[in-house]
């Protein structure tokens, strides 16, 4: 048996924050000690926060290190090992990997839509197995239904995969997360260097798969999802009427909804609604939509995700207590919340027979200060 107690910690539990020690046996919580007492061998965390360790739903972190500038593409391993380390840096024990599922074969400057999902979680699997990652890995399937070759892509996908989470990605010029399509050609154009006439024809490139192929893809990734036991999730819905449609399909997760009509109504719905903590970090939206301070203020925001900036994710939680003046409700939104969202029961809170994933962080005036990240119990 191993055992570790972190003791004179303020721990923040679901509904509170209170000074005392955490018994960890066998990589579970065991037990809550309330005070300030530290027992001989334990491991004296001097007043800094004790919460549970923080699951992120939908980050494109590993793509990033995969793909560090256009063009290169990084050894694979490397890349996994530095965005694992990185997360648990940043506090963050459970991670979805997101990989787009869904290319488009194309010889023009904007060919990084090729695919690559199925062999990168090969090797995500394969060094699990090795037991060199810090953190919990699954699946996030991210998948473009304006594409042309979702459906084959995702068919090389089984039960064996751990594929947590299947969103509806659907990025057509001129609506949901780029209905203004200057900010899409501002995004396009800075990222691949791409002419007014090479942006015109992404974008009527884009615009004609949807038509031909984007209601077989959606409809098909529906079943799939389902067939695979994964949880379904919308992405940037932006009306009411998208987010019938969602509900109909059976989402459970709205992915950063662009309106407060869209994240009122998936309430309605009981659908969670997950915004970027970079929103928040930065004031606003970087496309123009909705900002998460607006919905978290309205009551419509339950889950944060780090997206493209990792240690966003605490800050940005730490943003959302000064909001609510409710710190244990803050943590909730990158821990307790998202581990809901997923069906994962197992973390997420601290409380006995829960895993012993946590993190310890100190504040800098409002700059969260991470001391340790454990997961299972063993500090990495």
């Amino acid at each position: 048996m191993t055992r570790t107690i972190l003791a004179n910690a303020r721990l923040i539990l679901p509904d509170t924050v209170t000074t005392g020690a955490l018994i960890i046996e066998n990589g579970v919580i065991t037990a809550i000690e309330p005070g300030e007492i530290v027992p001989t061998g334990a491991e004296d965390l001097q007043g800094d926060f004790l919460a549970p360790g923080m699951v992120e739903l939908h980050t494109d972190n590993l793509e990033r290190h995969l793909r560090p500038r256009p063009g290169v593409d990084w050894p694979h391993a490397n890349a996994i090992l530095a965005h694992d380390a990185e997360l648990a840096g940043c506090g963050i024990t459970t991670v979805f990997d997101a990989m787009r599922v869904g290319s488009i074969p194309n010889n023009g400057p904007d060919k990084d839509y090729e695919k690559y999902a199925r062999a990168l979680a090969h090797e995500l699997a394969a060094l699990r197995e090795k037991d060199v990652l810090r953190i919990s890995h699954l699946l996030h399937l991210r998948a473009e239904v304006c594409s042309e070759t979702l459906l084959a892509e995702l068919d090389e996908f089984g039960p064996e995969d751990r594929v947590g989470i299947i969103s509806l990605m659907d990025h057509t010029p001129g609506q949901r997360q780029f209905r203004d399509i200057s900010k899409l050609a501002q995004y396009v154009q800075g990222k691949y260097k791409l002419s007014d006439e090479e942006f015109a024809r992404h974008v009527a490139r884009l615009r004609d798969l949807r038509a031909r192929f984007g209601d077989q893809h959606e409809a098909a990734a529906v079943e799939i999802a389902h067939r695979l036991g994964a949880v379904l999730a919308s992405h940037d819905d932006t009306t009411a009427e998208h987010v019938v449609t969602s509900a109909g399909h059976g989402v459970r997760l709205a992915e950063f909804p662009t309106t407060p009509e869209a994240a009122a109504a998936c309430h309605a719905h009981g659908i969670m609604v997950m915004m970027g903590a970079p929103n928040l970090m930065r004031g606003g939206s970087h496309s123009g939509n909705v900002s998460a301070a607006e919905l978290a203020r309205a009551g419509h925001l339950d889950i944060l995700s780090s997206d493209y900036v990792p240690s966003a994710l605490l800050a940005g939680a730490l943003i959302l207590a000064r909001i609510w003046d409710d710190l244990p409700r803050a943590i909730a939104t990158v821990t307790r919340n998202p581990a809901k969202a997923a069906g994962l029961a197992d973390r997420g809170r601290i409380a006995p027979g829960l895993r012993a994933d946590l993190i310890r962080f100190s504040m800098m005036g409002e700059t969260p200060v991470m001391r340790g990240t454990w997961v299972r119990g063993q500090r990495v």
